[in-house]
């Protein structure tokens, strides 16, 4: 597709925009521990990092019983309100690439798996909610990435069409949920995708950090995907 020009562009949260894997790797634990699961290795935690919580722990546990994944998703969030604002820690991109954007009028959104009043707690203490247009949390939509739902949901509230707007993020449900909503997307390499990794899938990706997405998008108006 040739070179376009982007209205908005929006952002993935765990692990794109911050570094979250201190708290979700703790409320992980404590929810395995209170239901008397056996404990995994952080490394196996941080691969379903972007996943619902539900789907983190199918995923973790190989069990599909929806009642324990939902019980597991309550001890997940009664940790989390106790701990995940005050270890989340945002790159230190972030904010000058949100400046960037907004000051060539482009819109900034946040769409994510994640509760959306925990991303304001966060981006409040990071002083950057002020920079940021739109917000779609799990709580928003019913059904989460890797279905377009979200994404779908923030396009109708930043008033941009889809072919107008780029999705950034770390996980390979990100991309395939920009897919199926006909958006351009860019992955990150702060997850568990490497770029070879993303090239394997077909995907365009920057080369070191987050911060390399302003220019990617103001290359020639926009960026060939």
């Amino acid at each position: 597709m040739e070179s376009q020009q982007f209205k908005a562009v929006m952002f993935d949260f765990d692990m794109t925009l911050a570094d979250s894997s201190v708290g979700i790797v703790e409320c992980t634990h404590y929810a395995f521990r209170m239901m008397g699961v056996t404990e995994v290795e952080r490394s196996s935690i941080h691969s379903v990092i972007g996943l619902s919580l539900q789907g983190m722990f199918q995923t973790l546990t190989a069990n599909a019983e929806i009642e324990r994944a939902e019980e597991f998703a309550r001890l997940f969030v009664k940790r989390a309100d106790e701990v995940m604002v005050p270890s989340t820690k945002i790159y230190r991109e972030v904010p000058g690439l949100f400046e960037q954007l907004r000051g060539h009028g482009i819109k900034v959104a946040i769409v994510s798996n994640k509760f959306r009043y925990r991303i304001e707690s966060i981006l409040d203490a990071a002083r950057l909610r002020p920079l940021v247009d739109v917000i779609v949390g799990g709580e928003d939509v019913q059904r989460h990435k890797p279905h377009p739902d979200a994404i779908a949901l923030a396009l109708t509230h930043l008033r941009v069409p889809a072919a107008s707007a780029m999705y950034v993020g770390d996980h390979c449900v990100d991309a395939d949920a920009a897919r199926a909503a006909g958006v351009s997307f860019i992955g990150v390499l702060s997850g568990p995708m490497s770029g070879e990794q993303w090239s394997a899938r077909g995907e365009h990706c920057v080369k070191e950090h987050i911060g390399e997405v302003a220019q990617l998008v103001r290359q020639s108006g926009g960026v060939r995907v």
